[in-house]
C-alpha cells in the first residue's frame, strides 16, 4: 500500500509542478509579449514627436502619456539618454534619475528593448505603479529614436498583480486537485491492500496452523489468477501432506501391530515352558518350532521394512545396467521351482528371447520374486503357475499368473498397500508380512513402470507388470 502511495503521489507531484510551471511560463510569455508590443508601439508613435531633446509641445505630450496609460492600466515615463525622467503619465517623478535595471539594458546595454517581472516593497509599489498593494510589477524599458539618433527610452510600468495571483490561484487548485487525487489514491490503495493481502493473510494462519500439527486445515480459493493458483496449489500440497502423515502414522501402527503379534505369541509359549518344567517333550519341541517360526516372521517383516524405508529414502538410487530379462526371468524361475514341487505345484515359464533394458538387476529380480513366491504361497497343492516375457511396444511386460484363491474387488484396491493382507490368518500360517507387494509397487514405481492385478475369488490372480526399456518413466 505505501509502495502505491509512493509512486501515485510523486507522479502526481511531478505532474503539478510540470503543469503549474507550463501555465505559469505561458502566461508569463503572453504578458511580456502583450507589455512589449504595446511599449513599442508607443515608443514608435512618440518617436516622430520628439526631437532636439525633448523640445516638444508638453501639454500635448502629456495627455497622450496620460491617454495610453490609462488605456495600459500603467505607467508611462519618458526619460532622455542619461535616465532622468522627462515626462510621467502620473506627474510625480519628472526630473528624478531611474536606475531600473531595464532601464539601463536600453540606455548603458545597447538593447532595443528590455523586460523584467520584480516583487517589490510596498513603497517601491507605491511609488513605481501608483498603488502599495500592487507588490508584483513589470518593467517594461523601449528606445526611442529620432532623427536616425536615440533620443530617449519609455519605460512601461505594468502592473501584473492579477497576473501573479491568477498564477497563485492555479496553483492552489492543482495543489487541491493532488491533494483530492492523492486522498483517493490512499483510499484505493488501502482498498486494493486489503483485497490483495487477505488471501495472503489466510494462507499464513492456515501455515501457522499447520506449524502447530493441524494438517486438516486449507486455504478458501477466491478469485483468480496467480492468488487462486497460489491457494490451489498450497491446498493440494497440504492434503499431500496430511495423506502422507496419515499414512506414516498407520504404517507405524501397522508395524508395531505386526511386530508385537509375533512377541506376545513366544511370550505365552515362553512363559507356559518355564511354569511347567514337566511338560512332555514333544510339547516342548512344539513350542520350540513355534516359536523358530515366529522368529523367522519377525526377521522377514525386519527385512523388509529395512528395505522400503532403504526405497523410500530420496537418496537411493537405482543401479542402472542393462539387464537380460530374458535371462533373469528363467534364472528367478528356476530358483523358485523348489519352493513350488515342495507344495506339488507345476511352475512354468514362457519367456521371449533375447530381451534388454536399462535397469537395477537386484530390484527387478526382486520384483519377480516376490510374485512367484506369492503366487506359490497362496495357490493349493497340485495347481500350476506361469510367468510370461513379452515385448509390447517400447515396454516389457511380465505376467504371473496363479490358480490360488484369488482376490475380491474390495481387496484389489488395497492389495498393494503395506501390511495388507486379503486373509490375515492363512498369511501368517504361510509366513507373509503384508509387505511384499508394496515392495513390488516401489521398485517397479522406480523403474518407470506399473504393475497392476486381475483376480476373481477362487479363479486365481494375474499379476501383469509394464516397465519401460529405457528404465524410466
Amino acid at each position: 500500500m505505501l509502495a502505491f502511495f509512493v509512486i501515485v503521489a510523486l507522479s502526481f507531484a511531478v505532474a503539478a509542478m510540470n503543469l503549474t510551471g507550463l501555465v505559469s511560463d505561458y502566461l508569463t510569455e503572453q504578458r511580456q509579449k502583450e507589455d512589449t508590443q504595446a511599449a513599442e508601439q508607443f515608443a514608435e508613435t512618440l518617436g516622430p514627436l520628439l526631437h532636439d531633446h525633448f523640445s516638444v509641445n508638453q501639454n500635448e505630450l502629456n495627455e497622450k502619456l496620460q491617454e495610453a496609460g490609462a488605456n495600459l492600466d500603467g505607467r508611462l515615463l519618458l526619460t532622455d539618454p542619461d535616465g532622468k525622467v522627462q515626462f510621467d503619465s502620473m506627474n510625480r517623478l519628472c526630473g528624478r534619475r531611474l536606475q531600473t535595471e531595464e532601464l539601463l539594458r536600453v540606455l548603458t546595454g545597447g538593447k532595443e528593448s528590455a523586460y523584467g517581472m520584480h516583487t517589490v516593497d510596498r513603497d517601491t509599489a507605491a511609488m513605481m505603479s501608483g498603488s502599495a498593494e500592487d507588490l508584483n510589477i513589470a518593467y517594461c524599458a523601449h528606445e526611442i529614436t529620432g532623427g536616425g539618433k536615440r533620443t530617449g527610452a519609455l519605460l512601461y510600468v505594468s502592473r501584473v498583480q492579477k497576473l501573479m495571483d491568477s498564477m497563485n490561484t492555479v496553483r492552489w487548485q492543482l495543489l487541491s486537485m493532488f491533494l483530492i487525487i492523492a486522498a483517493a489514491s490512499l483510499v484505493l490503495a488501502l482498498i486494493l491492500s486489503r483485497v490483495l493481502s487477505n488471501p495472503i493473510t489466510s494462507l499464513s494462519k492456515t501455515m501457522r496452523k499447520m506449524g502447530r500439527g493441524d494438517l486438516s486445515v486449507r486455504v478458501p480459493v477466491r478469485g483468480s489468477g496467480e492468488l487462486r493458483e497460489l491457494a490451489e496449489n498450497y491446498n493440494t500440497m497440504a492434503a499431500q501432506l496430511e495423506s502422507l502423515d496419515e499414512t506414516r502414522n498407520q504404517f507405524v501402527s501397522d508395524a508395531s501391530h505386526e511386530l508385537k503379534t509375533p512377541l506376545a505369541t513366544m511370550k505365552i509359549m515362553l512363559e507356559t515352558m518355564m511354569y511347567q518344567p514337566d511338560m512332555p517333550p514333544e510339547l516342548r519341541q512344539e513350542f520350540m518350532n513355534d516359536m523358530n517360526h515366529e522368529i523367522d516372521r519377525l526377521t522377514g517383516i525386519i527385512t523388509d521394512l529395512l528395505t522400503i524405508t532403504k526405497n523410500d529414502n530420496e537418496k537411493n538410487r537405482l543401479q542402472r545396467e542393462p539387464v537380460n530379462m530374458s535371462e533373469l526371468t528363467e534364472a528367478t524361475v528356476h530358483m523358485l521351482i523348489p519352493a513350488a514341487e515342495k507344495k506339488n505345484q507345476t511352475l512354468a515359464a514362457d519367456v521371449a528371447p533375447d530381451l534388454q533394458m536399462m535397469g537395477d538387476r537386484i530390484k527387478l529380480n526382486q520384483v519377480l520374486y516376490n510374485l512367484i513366491d506369492n503366487a506359490i504361497k497362496y495357490s493349493p497343492e497340485g495347481s500350476r503357475t506361469d510367468v510370461s516375457l513379452r515385448q509390447q511396444g517400447p515396454d516389457l511386460v511380465w505376467k504371473v499368473r496363479d490358480q490360488g484363491i484369488g482376490i475380491t474387488k474390495a481387496n484389489r484396491e488395497h492389495i498393494f498397500d503395506r501390511f495388507y493382507r486379503v486373509d490375515k490368518a492363512r498369511s501368517r500360517e504361510t509366513g507373509g508380512t503384508g509387505l511384499g507387494l508394496s515392495i513390488v509397487k516401489q521398485l517397479v514405481s522406480l523403474h518407470g513402470g506399473t504393475v497392476s492385478v486381475d483376480s476373481e475369488p477362487g479363479k486365481g490372480s494375474e499379476f501383469t507388470v509394464i516397465l519401460p526399456r529405457g528404465g524410466e518413466a
